[in-house]
């Protein structure tokens, strides 16, 4: 593709866990990713998606005027972010990992995200392809052209 968004779209398309179109992303981030967790969750607003955060990360998005859910982490209870998984209330996940606290719960959201098939992100650049690849594709700018017909284009 022309973009990165675009070509990480197809990629995932090509895995056979397509991106979501809509529906809810999970938003449960470490701290050191905060910052720009605002502007990404906003490019997912503005393609539609509603939000699922934890505790933490939920907060964050209220303060900057995104609204989402609170969902409890593993060992918080039920339900929980697995059992959103399950119940199909989860389309997208982005979880960065916060280092050796989260290591348990993270574990089972990704064994239980590729076991449901649900795309799993752990960066907030990943996320922000994604958006920006799903954003594409609403658009309707979804064209195959071969390497060499790509290699031909480039000047």
């Amino acid at each position: 593709s022309d973009s990165f968004g675009m070509a990480l779209f197809k990629a995932e398309e090509a895995t056979r866990q397509p991106l979501p179109t809509e529906g809810c992303v999970l938003f449960t981030v470490a701290d050191k990713d905060k910052t720009t967790l605002t502007a990404v969750a906003k490019q997912f607003a503005d393609l539609g998606f509603n939000f699922k955060a934890t505790q933490g990360t939920g907060e964050l998005l209220s303060k900057s005027g995104i609204d989402a859910e609170s969902i409890l982490k593993m060992h918080e209870g039920q339900p929980n972010i697995v059992d959103g998984i399950i119940n199909g209330d989860i389309q997208l996940i982005i979880n960065t990992p916060a280092g050796k606290t989260s290591k348990h719960d993270d574990s089972y959201i990704r064994k239980t995200a590729i076991k449901y098939r649900v795309p799993y992100i752990t960066t907030m650049a990943g996320a922000a392809a994604a958006a920006k690849g799903i954003a594409a594709y609403c658009q309707g700018h979804v064209e195959v052209k071969s390497l060499k017909e790509h290699h031909a284009g480039i000047k």
